[in-house]
C-alpha cells in the first residue's frame, strides 16, 4: 500500500474517521425524549434546533473561566428559556441533563468501524499517520479516548491546544515537524473542503483528498481537491495513483 513519495497521511477526525454527525442525531433524539416528558412534544424540536445551531456557532474561550461543560449547559439552558418565553424552567436541572445525556450518548456511541480499524493498521505499516483535529481540547481529547485510538497514529494534533487551527498554516507546519517530514511528503485527508482541504492546499501538501460522504456538490468558488472519495475506505485507491 505504500506510495512512491508519500511518507505521511494527515486525517481529520469527525465524519472523517468516525461517523459524528450520525453520533450526534442519535443524541438529539435521546434529548427529545428528554425533554417530551418534562416540557411537551410541541416544545422539543425547537429547542433541539436552537441547541444545534448554538453548538454550530459556538465560540469558546479556554480563559475565560468557564469550561467547556459550562458553555454547552448554558446553550441549552438558553434553548429552552427562549422557547418557554424567557421564564425560568421549572426544572433547574433540566439544562444540565439535556447537556450530559447528549454529550454522553454520543461519546457511547462514536467508534471506529472494523474496517476504518483495519485500513488504519495497514497504513501504519508503510506510512506515518497524525490525527489532526479541530477543537476543543477536552471535547476532542475525550474522543480520542473512548475511541482507543491514540496507538494507531504517531501523534495527534488538536487544534485546540495550539493557537491555530485548521486551515492555518501554523498548525500544519507543526505537524509536518512532529513526523519529520516535509509538506511534498504528505497527503490531507479531511470531510471539510473549508479546513481540511484549503488548509492542506495552503501549507503545500502531496495531495488533498476530500471524504465527500454525502455526495454535495461544493459552493461555486470552493476550494478544488486534488482527489473527492466518498468514504475513507477508498484512500488506498488514491494512494496507488501518487506515484
Amino acid at each position: 500500500m505504500n506510495s512512491k513519495g508519500i511518507k505521511a497521511i494527515l486525517l481529520d477526525l469527525d465524519n472523517t474517521l468516525i461517523d459524528t454527525a450520525g453520533a450526534g442525531g442519535v443524541a438529539i433524539q435521546k434529548v427529545t425524549e428528554l425533554l417530551k416528558t418534562t416540557l411537551g412534544h410541541e416544545h422539543t424540536i425547537d429547542i433541539c434546533d436552537r441547541f444545534k445551531h448554538k453548538l454550530l456557532h459556538e465560540t469558546f474561550d479556554p480563559a475565560g473561566g468557564r469550561t467547556i461543560d459550562e458553555v454547552r449547559i448554558s446553550h441549552w439552558e438558553e434553548s429552552i428559556q427562549e422557547v418557554m418565553g424567557g421564564s425560568p424552567s421549572s426544572n433547574p436541572t433540566l439544562a444540565s441533563e439535556c447537556y450530559y445525556l447528549w454529550k454522553n450518548t454520543r461519546l457511547e456511541i462514536l467508534t471506529i468501524t472494523p474496517p476504518v480499524l483495519t485500513l488504519l493498521k495497514q497504513l501504519r505499516t508503510s506510512h506515518k499517520l497524525l490525527l489532526l483535529t479541530n477543537g476543543e481540547t477536552q471535547t476532542q481529547r475525550e474522543k480520542v479516548v473512548v475511541l482507543g485510538c491514540q496507538g494507531l497514529f504517531d501523534a495527534v494534533v488538536v487544534g485546540g491546544e495550539h493557537a491555530e487551527e485548521k486551515p492555518a498554516h501554523s498548525i500544519f507546519t507543526h505537524c509536518f515537524g512532529l513526523l519529520g517530514v516535509q509538506a511534498h511528503d504528505c497527503v490531507m485527508v479531511g470531510d471539510s473542503l473549508d479546513t481540511d482541504i484549503v488548509g492542506g492546499f495552503n501549507a503545500g501538501v502531496r495531495a488533498t483528498v476530500w471524504i465527500n460522504n454525502g455526495g454535495v456538490c461544493p459552493l461555486e468558488g470552493s476550494v478544488n481537491p486534488d482527489y473527492t472519495i466518498p468514504s475513507v475506505l477508498d484512500l488506498p485507491e488514491v494512494l496507488a495513483k501518487l506515484k
